[in-house]
């Protein structure tokens, strides 16, 4: 009879060890089932997050084409019936640009109300003939603009709508703030709103052409002469290169 007991206590340890021990197994599994679930989606189209259109300035304040006005003030100082030298060679430029650019028609203002109305009258007349020797006169729409202060300058105005490389929004606007010290507004870290805007603006008053943001132009007939000479030397077995001499020597005595 003790004997039986005995038996009967051992087998229930062994299966209490036995359950423990499966019991941990499947702890164990069900742990590394958790710790490998997130790698199951390598290799899957993954989703990542939009880029932020605000944090490049070329992005905020992009140069863009558009139609707008390109106009000069002249001030001519008239001699008899000629203008003079500046007032030609600033109205040779305006008449390039609007060649290049322009279409439409040519505004000219003429201050209305100025000290010298016969001198402003002169001096639309000239402008006009100026144009209108350069094949621009049936583009002129003549009008006037009231002078406010008749001791200013009062200049006259010549403007044509055209192509022009322009910031797409103005500067200067500063929606947030640097650094709100009631919120975390203007604490993170990329550039604030109207860096880059004045570069931009420069930049797109500089271009010679604005239809170069579009692409290069296109390429300009070769040289010949210098195309020739290169085979010739080439066919004299000769190289055909150019040998640049190069003068080396002490920019200065100093320091031995």
């Amino acid at each position: 009879m003790r004997r039986h007991e005995q038996m009967r206590d051992e087998c229930s340890v062994s299966f209490v060890k036995a359950g423990g021990i499966q019991a941990g197994r499947a702890t164990r599994a069900a742990f590394l089932l958790v710790l490998v679930a997130p790698l199951t989606a390598c290799g899957l189209n993954k989703v990542y997050a939009p880029a932020d259109p605000g944090f490049d300035y070329r992005d905020r304040h992009p140069i863009v084409l558009a139609e707008a006005s390109t106009s000069v003030e002249l001030l001519p100082q008239t001699m008899g019936r000629a203008l003079d030298s500046e007032t030609r060679r600033r109205l040779l430029a305006f008449v390039s640009q609007y060649r290049r650019f322009g279409h439409g028609m040519i505004t000219m203002l003429a201050p209305s109300g100025g000290p010298d109305p016969r001198g402003a009258r002169r001096s639309v007349e000239l402008i006009r003939a100026y144009l209108e020797r350069e094949g621009l006169g049936a583009t002129i729409y003549v009008g006037s603009y009231p002078v406010r202060d008749p001791a200013l300058a009062a200049p006259i105005r010549l403007s044509f709508t055209g192509v022009k490389a322009e910031v797409a929004g103005p500067c200067g606007e500063w929606p947030d703030d640097l650094a709100s010290g009631a919120s975390l507004d203007g604490w993170q870290n990329r550039a604030f709103w109207n860096f880059g805007c004045a570069n931009q603006a420069t930049l797109s008053a500089q271009l010679a052409d604005p239809r170069d943001l579009f692409g290069p132009r296109g390429e300009t007939p070769q040289d010949i002469e210098t195309r020739m000479r290169a085979i010739n030397r080439v066919r004299a077995g000769s190289d055909p290169s150019t040998g640049w001499v190069t003068k080396s020597g002490a920019i200065s005595g100093v320091g031995g």
